[in-house]
């Protein structure tokens, strides 16, 4: 659960932290309903560019930016719906947009879910512990960037392999960056070394994305709440919400799902991870290339029994689609296809996870034989902004891309997209997927069996968890007000 007990000393010293840095924290309500925000923090945004290190970006953590690079204020959510044309499919495939983010991904809101509440209630020092993000990309991203937003130094963890955007990046936020061993599915790595600094050092705390239900919760309200927003007016004219995809990952963005099940009980939620580590598909292991997705364990915070569905996706395909969707050649055929030209000009707002959520869309979309009547929503989380030198890459290793590979790609990872891969999951499917949990958070982690069976047996810990939300934004708005004294 998220600790909400007040540690008085500590929250004194973080508000006068804030205060000194003229720092105020937007509530959940606020980053769900940005029309709520005071005209004056507006006024401030209309001058600051979207990814600036500037407190007033803590604003900006919604899905309701306007897709601006600076001054920016709000509008509806952000999305894109993908045409038959594209999928090859009669179901209306929906995806919300992560790029008008700052750092342009959503984790820095699971980010905000984590260190928020230990900051307003002092269970985190501000003012002399540095908050550690362990991730396999854009979570350590969003970590190192609120925690420079609320005045914290931060560490970011994230294996060796991933883009160099990324390390670039971070290298100018982050207090110090630290490279384990391995690529997108060393998370292993990743925990041994926070376990290290935890036994090495006294003056950090982890906020491990993985454990961390404020990364649940931020999902659970503010990307839920936004994918009902879009879904509404769809569902209004007859349609019928059939599905959510999400990849596996830290199980944060999957906890979407389990409130739209609470608005609509038939739907299916769906896990998508990579075929070269299919741990839910076949209790697997391996590296692959997704980028964003993590692997190799089943996270604490997934509440696997209200997942329906698994499907894994080969780490080419969505390689193969950042060529079709980002080379000219590929955009050129593309367009060919009478598909419109102001989405296939948009279609660098796919990165690579959002290709392959995409595709996993397309693949559920297929199984359940999904009709015109039928949505599918999934999560575009980052975009090509964090990938351009994956596209160098690729052209060195596979040669120039042209309109014969653009049109293969196209017939056989989309319009040809098959179901394989794909699983149903019964009640003990999910209760040996919950059980793989054992082995890395009892054995390696020091979680205990009796909390292990309290997130599988106790339907009142879920409950009583999805309603901190007002019991955070009280404190935010206590700890806003003696900020502002």
């Amino acid at each position: 659960m998220i600790n909400l007990k007040v540690n008085e000393e500590v929250r004194k010293k973080n508000i006068q932290r804030c205060k000194e840095k003229g720092i105020l924290i937007p509530t959940f309500e606020e980053m769900k309903n940005p029309e709520k925000i005071p005209s004056k923090i507006k006024d401030e945004l209309k001058k600051i560019g979207l990814w600036e290190i500037n407190p007033r970006n803590l604003y900006r953590i919604t899905w309701k930016n306007e897709p601006k690079e600076k001054g920016g204020l709000f509008g509806g959510v952000n999305f894109i719906e993908f045409p038959k044309e594209l999928t090859g499919v009669d179901a209306k495939i929906i995806a919300l947009v992560g790029k008008w983010f700052p750092t342009g991904a959503h984790k820095v809101g699971a980010t905000f879910g984590c260190l928020v509440p230990a900051l307003v209630t002092g269970n985190f020092d501000s003012t002399t512990q540095k908050a550690v993000w362990p991730s396999t990309g854009n979570y350590c991203r969003g970590g190192a960037f609120n925690s420079k937003l609320l005045g914290c130094d931060s560490i970011a963890i994230l294996p060796e392999g991933m883009s160099k955007e990324r390390f670039e990046w971070l290298a100018n936020v982050a207090t110090e960056v630290i490279a384990t061993y391995g690529c997108e599915s060393n998370v292993k790595e990743i925990f041994d070394k926070c376990n290290e600094l935890s036994k090495t050092r006294d003056d950090v705390v982890i906020f491990n994305q993985f454990d961390q239900f404020g990364n649940y919760l931020w999902h659970y309200e503010v990307t839920a709440n936004a994918i009902l927003e879009v879904i509404e007016k769809y569902i209004k004219s007859g349609k019928n919400l059939a599905a959510f995809i999400s990849a596996t990952g830290s199980a944060g963005t999957i906890a979407a799902g389990d409130k739209l099940k609470e608005h609509y009980p038939n739907m299916k939620i769906v896990a998508s991870e990579a075929l070269q580590c299919p741990t839910i598909l076949e209790n697997g292991f391996g590296a692959h290339r997704i980028e964003g997705i993590g692997d190799k364990h089943i996270p604490w915070i997934h509440n696997v029994k209200n997942t329906d569905a698994a499907v894994a996706i080969d780490d080419i395909e969505p390689l193969n689609l950042i060529r079709l969707f980002n080379e000219t050649d590929g955009r050129k055929f593309l367009k060919q296809q009478n598909i419109d030209e102001k989405l296939v000009d948009n279609l660098d707002l796919l990165g690579i996870s959002g290709c392959s959520n995409l595709l996993s869309a397309i693949k559920t979309a297929k199984y359940y034989e999904l009709t015109s009547d039928d949505i599918v929503v999934t999560i575009l989380t980052d975009s090509m902004e964090l990938y351009k030198s994956r596209i160098i890459e690729l052209r060195d290793q596979l040669g120039e891309y042209n309109i014969q590979k653009a049109a293969v790609d196209y017939y056989s990872t989309l319009i040809g997209q098959k179901i394989d891969n794909f699983i149903e999951l019964g009640y003990r499917d999910r209760k040996k997927i919950h059980n793989l949990k054992y082995f890395t958070w009892v054995e390696q982690q020091g979680k205990t069996v009796e909390e292990l069976n309290k997130l599988w047996y106790d339907k009142t810990f879920w409950q009583e968890l999805r309603q901190l939300t007002p019991k955070i934004d009280k404190l935010i708005e206590e700890f806003n007000r003696e900020v502002a004294k």
